[in-house]
């Protein structure tokens, strides 16, 4: 039996970013079995001059008998899934970009692979240029994970360095980071966080082979953080950073939040700045490594999407060991940790329950405690905690 693939003509939906980071990283690579056979983008007049033969419709590229691969790029998650769900079940091997479409989506897609026996790869939407989901897949497959945690949101994490680095503003490093193009002119999803929950959720499949749905998981971003919120965190000589987090609390029960952390200087990725994402990988064995790189732009990205491209050249397919396994984790926020609150108005107070009370703080302009908190109530309250003047950051003692 073949089990090579002698040519890969691609059918590629979107043009976007991406879709010209990739195709510009063909052109200077020049491969002799890997072609871009057609695009399909929602406007061809947008995109004459690509040299590229173009359309919009769907059909001429799922109709088109050269196309032997189907790279889905595009932002919506609703016409991306019904892509990636069609091309899997003719058969058709795919290469996805689309972060939020396979958070919600994941169980159902594995699942029409498995039964198709084809391939839905998709290591470029998790951490741009990291190869965080292969690695995963094939050096860290047995039992000894114990945590991947980590910025990855480049967006975010650029902010947060113009802050702290620059003393700038957290208004004027948002309006810097949109002009460079590193975050979008609606910011929600970097600065929400949202973008790392969707990358956490599909990284915590290939590190402990559960999933673990979008709403299960307590999700708090950067947008409400004040100047008192980053003199804090200088005063106590650390950073705040955008972190997912899936952890063991035991041997039995996994953890996952996104949400700012209070990061010490000792810590790997408090030194991650700019766009950068930085991934954490401790075991119980090997301790900690630590896998760093771009983790947005048009060529990172672009070049991790022809990573998952050429694979195909070999068949490769990931082979979800952990999901297989009769020890996984059973995932809870039954737990408690210790955290940074700020509020400013008396009733934000009550918003939450502490367990304990190790400072507080009070003055005419801000008021802050540390204590500790439990997860279950926090993702009970996560809307209306999104929603108030109030600002939270896990502070670990270390």
């Amino acid at each position: 039996m073949n089990n090579t693939m002698k040519q890969i003509n691609i059918g590629m939906f979107g043009y976007g970013t991406v879709g010209k980071g990739l195709h510009d990283v063909l052109k200077q690579i020049c491969p002799e079995n890997v072609r871009i056979e057609q695009v399909c983008v929602l406007h061809t007049e947008k995109h004459q001059d690509i040299g590229l033969p173009i359309t919009n419709r769907p059909e001429d590229i799922f109709n088109n008998p050269a196309v032997n691969l189907i790279v889905e790029l595009i932002s919506d998650e609703e016409a991306a899934y019904c892509i990636v769900k069609h091309a899997l079940q003719k058969g058709l091997p795919v290469v996805s970009g689309n972060k939020k479409m396979l958070a919600n989506h994941l169980e159902e897609l594995i699942e029409i692979q498995e039964r198709q026996q084809v391939a839905l790869l998709y290591d470029a939407s998790a951490c741009g240029s990291i190869p965080v989901i292969r690695n995963l897949e094939e050096y860290y497959d047995n039992d000894l994970l114990i945590s991947v945690k980590g910025i990855l949101n480049g967006s975010s994490n650029f902010i947060l360095s113009k802050v702290f680095n620059e003393d700038m503003s957290y208004k004027d490093a948002l309006q810097l980071a949109q002009q460079l193009g590193f975050a979008e002119a609606d910011p929600t999803l970097d600065i929400g966080g949202w973008d790392t929950l969707y990358k956490l959720i599909i990284i915590t499949m290939h590190a402990f082979g559960i999933y673990i749905r979008p709403e299960q998981i307590f999700t708090f971003g950067i947008g409400n953080m004040k100047e008192c919120d980053i003199n804090f965190a200088r005063e106590k000589r650390r950073r705040i950073k955008v972190v997912g987090c899936a952890e063991k609390i035991d041997s039995e029960r996994l953890s996952l939040s996104v949400m700012p952390q209070l990061i010490s200087r000792q810590k790997y990725i408090y030194s991650v700045e700019d766009e950068f994402n930085g991934v954490v990988i401790k075991g119980l064995f090997y301790y900690k490594q630590f896998m760093f790189g771009r983790g947005a732009g048009g060529h990172p990205t672009g070049s991790a999407v022809l990573s998952d491209i050429t694979a195909q050249l070999y068949r490769y397919k990931y082979e979800y060991k952990k999901r297989n396994s009769l020890r996984k984790p059973t995932f809870t926020n039954d737990f408690t940790f210790r955290i940074y609150y700020r509020y400013t108005h008396k009733e934000d107070l009550r918003l939450i329950s502490f367990v304990n009370i190790e400072e507080s703080y009070n003055s005419a302009h801000n008021n802050y405690i540390v204590g500790t908190v439990t997860m279950a109530e926090l993702l009970q309250k996560a809307d209306t905690l999104r929603k108030a003047d109030i600002f939270l950051a896990a502070y670990p003692l270390d």
